[in-house]
């Protein structure tokens, strides 16, 4: 009844352990700010939509906003709306890339731990999945041998995610450009899912958007507005790229959402820099969870440099029944397994979340821990 597609993928792990929740919860593990978008923003969509912005939009996305994003990014390359696709969300984005470049057998790289849909949609696209480890060791960062040792003559593509999800790893010019001299030396796409482009902290974004032809840039308004219910994304690729993958987008979505992408058009243009105020109270919800988490024996946490999670090591026997154990006392967080194979002894916890909440959290985790903790 059912395709080898929809059968070839499981949801994720992440709900399995949410719905473990009862009642009021601590949510330290949803990957959403906690913050609302803009008052201007907010106003937006509902001037939008008084004004008429309910029927069909190009498909691509409304030209004013395309070459606005285009700006928005011209100190990284002389782009033009040409070079942008509006999506409905980075996931749709990220999905029709992949189907537009993807043929059945070829393979793609991805990080592991990383996001949960890349194996996925790899899978959806006809592809197959291979995971390059990054370490906490090495700050979440790559190293060459490693992606280069899982390259072979079937590779299409690799993919990267930074600011990284689920680790707070942030890559520094040279890795970048080791990543880039090995999609040059083997005629790799590189596809770059930098959704947390601006969330980072004692130091400007580094990026590889400008710095390889072969690239498709992923970004989206959820996390720089924080207005990720609302679900606009997009891509930055050389025109011949948008032009391809505009098609599958096409026949995916129709186009993106009229009033959402008006209220967009004002976010870019009134509230530019509204991530900003996100990110210092990030950083010292990030330093306060990296104190707790250090006083606990047993727990070697990762001082984050970007996004807004931490990626800790436990040391226990089962992290899975560390996280169900937290969860049902009524704090979210979600096991490492969710995110990969290479990442069974750590937790994700987001900092997206008050100091109150996050003092409260890492209280309750530390007594589970030590419940848990492995005998020496």
């Amino acid at each position: 009844m059912f395709s080898d597609r929809v059968l070839g993928i499981e949801l994720s792990g992440i709900r399995k352990i949410f719905d473990l929740a009862q009642g009021k919860v601590i949510n330290l593990g949803l990957g959403e700010p906690d913050f609302h978008p803009p008052e201007v923003v907010k106003k937006a969509i509902e001037d939008g939509v008084r004004k008429g912005y309910n029927k069909y939009g190009p498909s691509k996305g409304f030209s004013e906003l395309r070459g606005l994003i285009a700006e928005h990014y011209r100190k990284y390359g002389d782009f033009s709306g040409d070079n942008v696709l509006v999506t409905v969300g980075a996931t749709e984005g990220f999905l029709a890339t992949l189907l537009s470049v993807v043929n059945p057998g070829d393979e793609v790289l991805y990080p592991d731990p990383g996001f949960v849909i890349y194996a996925p949609h790899i899978k959806i696209a006809g592809g197959k999945p291979v995971p390059y480890p990054i370490y906490q060791e090495n700050d979440f960062v790559p190293a060459e041998e490693d992606i280069k040792k899982r390259i072979s003559k079937n590779t299409k593509a690799i993919i990267v995610n930074y600011p990284n999800n689920p680790t707070g790893g942030v890559m520094e010019d040279k890795d970048i450009k080791m990543v880039i001299d090995l999609a040059e030396d083997y005629d790799l796409l590189v596809i770059s899912d930098e959704v947390y482009f601006r969330l980072v902290y004692n130091t400007e974004p580094k990026t590889f958007l400008g710095k390889y032809d072969k690239l498709v840039f992923i970004n989206s308004f959820s996390k720089e507005f924080a207005m990720t219910g609302w679900r606009l994304g997009y891509l930055i690729a050389p025109k011949e790229y948008i032009e391809q993958i505009g098609k599958m987008h096409y026949y995916a979505v129709a186009c993106p959402q009229s009033p959402i992408e008006y209220a967009a058009i004002v976010a870019l243009k009134e509230a530019p820099d509204y991530v900003e105020f996100m990110k210092e109270k990030f950083r010292r919800r990030r330093d306060l969870m990296y104190k707790l988490l250090s006083e606990i024996d047993g727990v070697e946490p990762n001082l984050p440099k970007g996004a807004f999670y931490m990626f800790p090591r436990v040391h226990v026997d089962d992290v899975v029944s560390v996280v169900k154990d937290t969860v049902k006392r009524g704090v979210l967080c979600t096991p490492g397994n969710a995110f990969g194979n290479n990442a069974e002894d750590h937790i994700r916890f987001s900092y997206a979340a008050s100091e109150e909440d996050i003092e409260k959290g890492m209280e309750i985790f530390a007594e589970v821990v030590k419940k848990h903790r492995k005998k020496e």
